[in-house]
């Protein structure tokens, strides 16, 4: 397993990460104190449900005398009172620790999952299923929580109770040792069987939940398409089919559940013990007290064998759930953080020699063999039709991806030779599609710049031609922006995220059809703070607008991911018809 991340994450004890029962063991043991206490309250829990069957049974041979003594009957009567409540406190200690210990197992591995996302680099992100990820992260970390409480929480107390009609029957005669061994017998090859076949459901139950919730998140984002195309009767079946292969996965482990056998069992086994026990009584062998109190001792096997369907069930969904966020965590990232790497003060010259693209999965080349240079403080716009790998071109000099083949250089050192947290934080972009947090305006503005004081989002925003409309607002730098920016324009939200850029002063400024949601009145405004914010840094600019690109130092022309011509403007306006075509269209 690869243990690189992008960027710096903050420490995090190590985990076991071969297995799920590891992993989830090497959270476990952090607690190693609340475990000891647990298993010394379940041991003494069941020890102590044992008495009322003995006083019981001593209690009825006392009466059974025609002069019982009635200060051993109170003595009787005060163990059974302390035994009780000691037993009630020992039961608090077993459950006490078992929350505390799954609600601490559920914090520490999703924030070891949350750091384990975040470190992961785009590759993996294009291909995951954000809906997918949520419920990994929400409900099948909550399986593990209740994989440990109620779950091993019963199991634990449960399996002691099993075990203690065993020791203690043969007190009363040593055939009485017969009934609970076979029923114990016949209950773990059950269980064993039970779990093998548990095991494959709660995987299919887990799966089938994460797609539920894939369906569930693409019908969300997409909300908009599916009103406007009046799709709401279509995406409701599509949602049925995907609820009803949940529903039928969690019928078949209802009806597994209701297949255990042992709770059909333990009456049957009481009685056949009963029956046992009254042979001896008959023939002399114990006395009715003694017959009394084995029952008792009997009647022990029914809180493990009631319970364990549901203890067990807890657990397998547990370990489902935890091999399923093991997968997320244990997926290659192949993209280093090079804590090591080249990290002096960056200049801003881009080149990129032979450089060739293709998207995982896919067996179409992107970018094909592009090379070019761009010298420190140039202007380069990217012109081409889209798909033909003008933003996949972006992408690649900040290792949001990395090339397949060839080299990309910044400042003469390849991009992967960089520190990736040095190489990121000197390159900013502002792609169309605008991603804004649900935070106040300011807060959205020095997202990459955290220390930034007020005055200098306020000049930030000004030069980005958005402090006018952002004083507009009631709360003004203030103002909470719905999510993703929704309560904004496309034109305020590209402003903003352009006012985000030039807060970070970056060396290297990429523009990826950033004014496509401005009007025509702004854009005046716009390319007049791009054109100052060009000034001393490498801009590179992705869009169709030729007022940007005319003043561009150099204009690369992409066809089908192939780098077919590039000059300035008017080289290219005289001699290039694929150039001329696209101001025609």
């Amino acid at each position: 397993m690869s243990n690189t991340t992008e960027f710096s994450l903050p420490k995090q004890y190590k985990t076991n990460r071969k297995s799920a029962v590891l992993w989830l063991a090497s959270h476990a043991s952090r607690n190693w104190y609340l475990i000891v206490a647990s298993l010394a309250g379940a041991f003494g829990n069941a020890a102590l449900a044992s008495i009322p069957a003995f006083l019981i049974g001593e209690t009825v041979n006392l009466i059974s005398t025609n002069q019982p003594d009635i200060s051993q009957l109170g003595k009787y009567a005060l163990l059974l009172a302390g035994s009780q409540i000691l037993r009630s406190l020992l039961m608090l200690v077993r459950s006490f620790g078992f929350e505390i210990i799954a609600q601490q197992i559920e914090r520490d591995t999703r924030k070891e999952l949350y750091l384990s996302l975040l470190g992961k680099n785009m590759t993996f992100h294009s291909l995951q299923s954000i809906g997918d990820i949520m419920a990994r992260a929400t409900n099948d970390v909550r399986e593990i929580n209740m994989m440990f409480s109620p779950g091993i929480n019963l199991v634990l107390g449960s399996l002691i109770f099993l075990f203690f009609p065993i020791i203690l029957a043969p007190q009363f005669h040593p055939n009485l040792i017969l009934t609970p061994i076979l029923f114990v017998i016949v209950y773990f090859f059950a269980l064993v069987g039970y779990l093998k076949k548990m095991n494959v459901l709660s995987i299919k139950v887990r799966a089938s939940f994460g797609q539920l919730n894939t369906r569930l998140s693409e019908a969300l984002d997409g909300i908009e398409i599916v009103k406007g195309s009046a799709q709401e009767i279509f995406e409701e079946n599509r949602f049925k089919t995907t609820i009803g292969k949940y529903r039928n996965v969690t019928v078949s482990q209802g009806k597994l559940e209701a297949r255990f056998i042992p709770p059909y069992l333990i009456d049957i086994a009481i009685a056949a013990g009963l029956i046992h026990g009254v042979i001896l009584l008959n023939q002399g062998f114990i006395n009715i007290g003694q017959l009394i109190a084995y029952a008792g001792i009997l009647g022990m096997l029914g809180f493990p064998t009631h319970i364990s369907r549901f203890a067990y069930t807890r657990i397998s969904l547990g370990i489902a759930g935890a091999n399923r966020i093991l997968e997320l965590i244990n997926t290659e990232n192949f993209l280093d953080q090079n804590l090591t790497g080249y990290s002096n003060p960056m200049k801003g010259t881009v080149e990129f020699n032979n450089v060739t693209f293709r998207y995982p999965g896919s067996d179409i080349n992107a970018l094909q063999n592009v090379t070019f240079k761009a010298e420190t403080g140039a202007t380069i716009a990217i012109v081409g039709q889209t798909g033909f790998g003008k933003t996949t071109l972006a992408k690649l000099i900040n290792r949001t991806y990395d090339v397949t083949n060839g080299e990309i250089l910044i400042d003469g050192v390849n991009v992967k030779k960089w520190n990736l947290e040095t190489l990121r934080k000197n390159i900013s972009i502002i792609e169309q599609d605008v991603f804004l947090f649900s935070k106040t305006i300011a807060a959205n503005i020095s997202f990459g710049n955290p220390e930034a004081t007020e005055e200098e989002i306020i000049n930030a925003a000004k030069a980005a031609q958005s402090h006018e409309f952002i004083m507009g607002f009631e709360n003004q730098y203030k103002t909470i922006i719905g999510e993703r920016g929704a309560t904004l324009s496309g034109g305020q939200r590209q402003r903003i995220a352009l006012a985000r850029a030039f807060l970070t002063e970056p060396k290297i400024l990429i523009l990826d059809d950033s004014t496509s949601a401005i009007d025509s009145a702004t854009e005046d405004k716009i390319q007049k703070a791009i054109f100052k914010a060009a000034e001393g840094r490498t801009t590179f600019i992705i869009t169709h607008r030729l007022s940007q690109i005319r003043w561009a130092d150099t204009i690369l022309l992409l066809k089908n991911g192939c780098l077919v011509d590039h000059g300035n403007h008017h080289e290219l306006l005289e001699r290039s018809l694929s150039y001329q075509n696209i101001f025609k269209e």
